[in-house]
């Protein structure tokens, strides 16, 4: 028995006995539950989640699947391929996890100090694997073949998407799917939209520079950094609904300011760098624009330089509005009307699945996995949990979603 196996049990004999996913293997949702406390437990940053791209490996291995890489550091991705022809449908999961202290108290808690899977790209990656059996289990009804791939590094600017397209996880793929768990929907509720659900999200840095410091009893003799920051800060906080269409979401947040150490210098240097945050691509253009402008033009007013510099993050994700239909449908032949949440408004948070949708047509589903106090606590807190039983709903749902876009009487195309 290798160490995997003894975390998780034996191989799933089952699946090949499925004749559909209303037949799915009760040791299912104990396999994937092991799976995602294993996870949990052992949480790597961006970029460097070795030990957790080995065990997908060897968890899919056991099952008979043939994994394809790494990609991209840590990346991997298997293909099933279906006993009918057709087009390739991809599945993404998310493998990294943020650097927050995991404060839980649960045998399952992060041994990785300082790390924790409080996004829950560990139920993610679960779902994934869970979809990746199922179907395989389920060539008969695979119409095509479905890449399941697993990312690393979300979290990080610049993320893990680019460099899988790059490593050409697209190629030959006609749409994508994801999924994102939600503390705030009940386990069997999914949130669903068609166009923007979440927005994106880019980090700037401004610095203003003088020639030299000052002395502040004298600060006319000089040119005063910090001054003239807080002239840019205000400006910059007044663009949102100013020079963009206050119907579009978007926000833009200061989170740094940094300026001198002496109470009686003033400081040659005065930094300052936020977020900026729009559901639509032309406001983050213009805003961005908008940005450089207007701490050039107050620079200049009183003689100083100034840097803007920007790391760009995601894209808005941009749900399509066939692929909603499909998975409305999908909802409603498996868990009824009950079962679907129509987000009323796109997040202002980010997720790096947007980058895929550049490329192709695409679709992000949240999942709920409330069942109570425990398992409420908002994204990226550090007490952050789901409740397991999620995990086999998701799969399964997600299995039918995929199947589905592939059975479409136009072979897959929407």
């Amino acid at each position: 028995m290798t160490e995997t196996q003894r975390l998780i049990g034996p191989p799933l004999g089952e699946l090949n006995q499925m004749t559909d996913l209303s037949a799915v293997p009760q040791s299912l949702s104990p396999l994937l539950t092991s799976i995602r406390r294993h996870l949990h437990k052992n949480p790597e940053i961006g970029l460097a989640e070795f030990e957790t791209s080995r065990f997908i490996r060897e968890v899919l291995e056991m099952h008979g699947l043939n994994v394809q890489g790494p990609f991209a550091e840590t990346g991997l991705w298997v293909d099933i391929e279906g006993e009918h022809p057709g087009p390739m449908v991809a599945y993404r999961a998310d493998i990294d996890a943020l650097p927050i202290q995991d404060t839980k108290d649960v045998p399952y808690a992060s041994t990785n100090s300082g790390l924790g899977h409080l996004c829950g790209h560990d139920a993610h990656t679960t779902i994934a694997i869970g979809v990746a059996l199922l179907l395989s289990g389920l060539r008969h009804l695979i119409h095509g073949s479905v890449r399941v791939f697993f990312q690393p590094n979300e979290e990080g600017i610049p993320s893990g998407a680019p460099l899988m397209i790059e490593e050409g996880v697209l190629e030959g793929v006609e749409a994508v799917f994801a999924c994102h768990v939600d503390p705030t929907l009940p386990v069997g509720q999914f949130g669903l939209a068609a166009g923007p659900i979440t927005a994106s999200a880019d980090r700037f840095r401004i610095r203003v520079m003088a020639p030299t410091t000052g002395h502040s009893a004298r600060p006319h003799q000089s040119v005063d950094t910090i001054w003239i920051a807080t002239q840019i800060m205000a400006d910059l906080y007044q663009l949102i609904g100013r020079v963009t269409d206050a119907r579009n979401s978007a926000v833009l947040a200061i989170c740094r300011v940094h300026a001198g150490e002496a109470y009686n210098v003033l400081p040659a240097i005065a930094e300052l760098g936020g977020t900026v945050r729009c559901t639509e691509n032309d406001d983050r253009k213009h805003i961005r624009e908008q940005i450089v402008r207007t701490a050039t033009e107050l620079g200049k007013m009183h003689d100083a330089q100034t840097k803007v510099d920007f790391d760009n993050g995601a894209p808005p994700v941009i749900n399509d509005k066939d692929l909603a239909k499909l998975v409305e449908e999908a909802i409603l032949e498996t868990h009824g009307p009950e079962a679907i949440f129509e987000i009323p408004r796109p997040s202002m948070g980010a997720e790096d699945f947007a980058h895929y949708l550049t490329h192709v047509p695409g679709l992000l589903l949240r999942v709920g996995t409330s069942t109570g106090p425990d398992t409420s606590h908002p994204l990226h807190d550090s007490d952050f949990d789901v409740d397991e039983s999620s995990l086999s709903i998701a799969s399964q749902l997600m299995s039918r979603v995929l199947i589905k876009f592939l059975q479409q009487p136009t072979n897959g195309s929407v």
